[in-house]
């Protein structure tokens, strides 16, 4: 059989010219751009267009008489022609192929009103052909100064657009700008009018002048303005993101909306702002539930008023509290056991390894101080038995935290707990004193008492005689019991126990800590020198203790939240030769910037996780670990930059050195706290099992922090698998249990987010006791595993009921409809977009999750807060008609 080959026949072409494609192009892109489109015109569209030559012929003869009604001509043609959203009107499409011969005609012409009106016509031409000359804004400045909006919306967003290109090349030239300034004041309330209200917010603050738009603003418009500006905050460099915060707050004091601009005087941390918003309310109602915002924030003004300052002191807290409890039938009090559920947990052999009791027991301790927080009842420490049978229980430094957890369980009942608590404040024993002690701190937490009972107990307790012991925990309660309030008198009594060096390294830190956690985020000097001259002054094996962490982190407290104003203190640290320095100059930034979202800080976080450093020759890596933590407390509140955090924290934990991997799963915890979602559990989950046993301890108690006071099903089961997992380790164990002691907080009812009203704002409060539990996790084995657990406690500056409790004008509980459900962004929406979605309807008090909002089921009342959370003020509403029931 004879093999066929294959044969390639060749083609001609018709002629021997290239091919298509080969061509040279024959005209350039712009001239492509410029030919005239050649296309078949209806018998209508080809007589405009002659119409529009003939008129444009016109404007070339020497006739002046003729100029004024053509141009007039030409104008009735451009603003009644019609055309879809998607392509250019007629008359702007057939006039552009002319537009050069126009710019020719008005540069012969002199000037006068005929000029001025070409010069109209040729800014609204100019939108088809803009080669990056901005002709529309520069014939609008040579034109006759009509309205602007004469020539409809797309000519003012338009126009809007060049003056802001406009202006970036003048600021690179320093050239003047009061031209365009002039002219964005005549946009933006155009848009303002028009529901363009984001447009009119960026054109201003691209010049620099949101300012003012107070004076523009009207009542139909304002609500919508100033919840563009607040969402526009957190992208904003400083000084423009204060400048925004203060024209917001002037907004609505324009408009007498006092709760809204307290809720921005907060963001801005100004007390000078917020008392005078405070005195110059003059409705009594509002000016209570001013009062209940305030508490909220922990923030403290001065009134004349008993009852004010009662709703200011946080006095009702505990009643309501209760109250809710005995409406959602929370009041049996639950054992630890209740929580464990010990026969759901799978075990894997008949044979249990028999875990030091005594740990178990403190176990027990925290687990029962955390579940049953602020209820009053127990069924470990307040039981018939006069003797304190539990606290017997533990061993040594565990009856310490045992004495404590009272506080917790009779939390912000100040009368109440100060009786129960005072029998063990005379004990014989050391560590019940100082237990003691630390549950006075904790029970006066969030509330204020005129009679300052914890500042008379605890201070006694802070003279050289005492046991260090008392002495450490006398200093961690006047921490917690007034965290925020920037008291004086205790900054006298501290401030010696910081400079003194005599004084062990243990109690000069703890002073530290809680003058941190009392002048939070005040920048407050004296301290400031004090912390940093003890620095300087201290030997290096002090300085190199465990302890001197939280002199750091006390420094960094001060600090919270004032961007910039560290920078003095960051340049004083750089004298310190001790690794201290960088380990306290990286705590003090992070808190600076904490929430800021701050792209450029958390790439320097992410910068000095890169290093690697030898610690057997010396190095010191501890700064790596506040670090990644700084990352998630930067990040805090911004949504996307949240995201952009977990995803670098997985790459941390891919390729980071040990003392990196321990503090990611910490820095999750505090990124999600009490706001438990799906994929940082299943993360969390993973590292939980992780070989390093400092990341699974860390793992396992970041789960709590997320679940904390949600009763979340799914964590729990995932703790129980924990539980049996690590049966037979005494140390994972015990921290599995507090995990579950945070999860089931307050049997559900409490949260420990830092962000509240509305996720809107921060409390630093609550961040400093977040951020004080956190870095004890750092040394999880000194200090949590070793005889400092009671720094646990101070997770309770961050909780808070995370109730909706509607009231009416005598400040008893008011039931009323609400809609509980997801929150919407609906902020630059058009109309009016629903706030929530997927709601249900209930009747107060009700609780709300991290992510959901509650709305007014009917018309029948006016809430006196902007945002539905935690104490809320109604009037009737006199206009409500109530409907017709069919």
């Amino acid at each position: 059989m004879v093999e066929k080959k294959e044969v390639a026949i060749p083609v001609p072409a018709a002629d021997n010219s290239p091919m298509e494609e080969d061509k040279p192009l024959k005209k350039t892109p712009k001239e492509l751009k410029d030919a005239p489109i050649k296309e078949e015109l209806s018998e209508e569209d080809q007589e405009l267009k002659t119409q529009l030559e003939m008129l444009i012929e016109r404007l070339k003869e020497s006739d002046t008489k003729l100029y004024n009604p053509t141009l007039e001509t030409l104008r009735t043609l451009i603003l009644t022609s019609t055309s879809s959203m998607t392509s250019v009107p007629k008359p702007l499409k057939y006039l552009r192929p002319m537009y050069q011969d126009m710019v020719t005609i008005h540069d012969s012409w002199p000037n006068n009103a005929d000029k001025f009106f070409l010069a109209d016509i040729l800014s609204i031409l100019a939108m088809t052909y803009d080669d990056d000359k901005l002709d529309t804004l520069k014939y609008r400045k040579l034109g006759s100064k009509n309205a602007i909006g004469s020539w409809g919306h797309e000519y003012v967003r338009h126009l809007s657009t060049e003056i802001g290109l406009e202006y970036n090349r003048r600021q690179e030239t320093d050239a003047n700008t009061d031209d365009l300034v002039e002219l964005a004041l005549e946009v933006a309330p155009f848009f303002l009018a028009h529901n363009a209200e984001a447009d009119a917010v960026d054109l201003l603050l691209q010049l620099d002048i949101v300012p003012k738009l107070v004076g523009f603003v009207d009542k139909n418009s304002y609500k919508r303005v100033c919840l563009y500006i607040a969402s526009c905050v957190n992208y904003l460099e400083s000084p423009d993101d204060a400048i925004c915060l203060r024209t917001t707050h002037d907004i609505y004091l324009k408009h007498e909306k006092y709760a809204e601009a307290l809720l921005i005087a907060i963001r801005m941390s100004d007390k000078t702002l917020i008392q005078s918003l405070f005195d110059n309310c003059q409705d009594p109602l509002l000016k209570k539930q001013l009062a209940f915002m305030l508490a909220r924030q922990q923030i403290s003004v001065e009134t004349e008023d008993e009852d004010l300052q009662n709703c200011i002191n946080n006095t009702h807290l505990t009643t309501h509290f209760l109250n809710l409890a005995r409406e959602l039938d929370l009041m049996e009090p639950k054992t630890p056991e209740d929580i464990y559920k010990s026969h759901l947990e799978h075990k894997r052999s008949t044979q249990v390894a028999q875990v030091d009791s005594a740990r178990q027991n403190l176990a027990s301790t925290f687990v029962n101080a955390f579940v049953n927080a602020g209820f009053g009842v127990d069924k470990l420490m307040l039981t018939e038995e006069e003797d304190g049978g539990w606290i017997f229980k533990n061993k040594d430094h565990g009856m310490l935290s045992a004495s404590a957890s009272l506080g917790m369980i009779l939390l912000w009942d100040v009368d109440m707990g100060l009786n129960q608590i005072d029998r063990y404040i005379y004990s014989n024993d050391e560590n019940i004193r100082a237990g003691a002690l630390l549950a006075v701190g904790i029970v006066n937490s969030g509330v204020r008492n005129l009679a300052d009972p914890a500042l008379a107990v605890l201070s006694e307790h802070l003279e050289d005689t005492k046991p260090i012991t008392n002495r450490v925990a006398a200093i961690q309660g006047l921490g917690l019991a007034y965290a925020g309030s920037a008291r004086e008198e205790l900054s006298e009594l501290l401030l010696p126990l910081v400079s003194n060096s005599d004084v062990a390294m243990e109690l000069s830190s703890f002073a530290a800590l809680a003058l941190g956690m009392i002048y939070v985020g005040t920048c407050d000097g004296e301290i400031t020198s004090t912390i940093l001259q003890t620095m300087l002054e201290r030997a290096e094996g002090q300085l190199g203790e465990t302890f001197s962490r939280f002199m750091s982190l006390g420094l960094g407290l001060i600090h919270l939240g004032t961007r910039g104003q560290c920078d003095v203190t960051l340049e004083t640290l750089k004298a310190i030769e001790h690794p201290i320095a960088k380990r306290t100059s990286v705590l003090v930034e992070i808190c600076a910037y904490a929430g800021s979202g701050d792209v450029l800080h958390i790439q320097r976080m992410l910068h000095y996780c890169n290093d690697h450093i030898d610690t057997e020759s010396g190095g010191d890596d501890e700064f790596q670990a506040y670090a990644v933590i700084g990352i998630a407390l930067i990040a805090l509140g911004e949504d996307i930059g949240a995201e952009m955090a977990l995803r670098s924290f997985t790459h941390l934990m891919h390729y980071g050195e040990p003392v990196i991997r321990k503090a990611v799963p910490l820095a999750i915890g505090l990124l999600c706290a009490s706001n438990p979602v799906l994929s940082v559990l299943d993360t969390l989950g993973k590292y939980s099992h992780d070989t390093d046993i400092e990341v699974a301890l860390n793992s396992i108690f970041a789960m709590g922090m997320v679940g904390a006071g949600t009763n979340n099903a799914r964590v729990a089961q995932m703790l129980r698998h924990l539980a049996s997992y690590y049966h037979k380790d005494a140390s994972c164990l015990f921290v599995v249990r507090i995990a579950q002691g945070l999860l089931h907080m307050g049997k559900g009812t409490l949260t420990i987010n830092p962000l509240n009203t509305d996720r809107q704002i921060m409390s630093p409060v609550a961040l400093a006791g977040l951020l004080t539990t956190l870095v004890a996790f750092t040394d999880v084995k000194t200090l949590i595993l070793g005889r400092h657990h009671y720094l646990l406690y101070s997770l309770v500056t961050a909780m808070y009921p995370r109730f909706l409790i509607t009231l009416n004008e005598e400040l008893e509980s008011e039931p009323v409809a609400v809609r509980v459900g997801q929150a919407v962004d609906v902020v630059g929406q058009a109309g009016r977009p629903k706030t929530i979605t997927g709601f249900q309807t209930h009747t107060t008090p009700v609780l709300l999750a991290y992510s959901e909002r509650a709305e007014l089921s009917t018309e029948e009342y006016l809430a006196q807060a902007p945002v539905l959370e935690g104490f809320v003020l109604l009037k009737k509403n006199p206009d409500y008609v109530e409907e017709a029931k069919a």
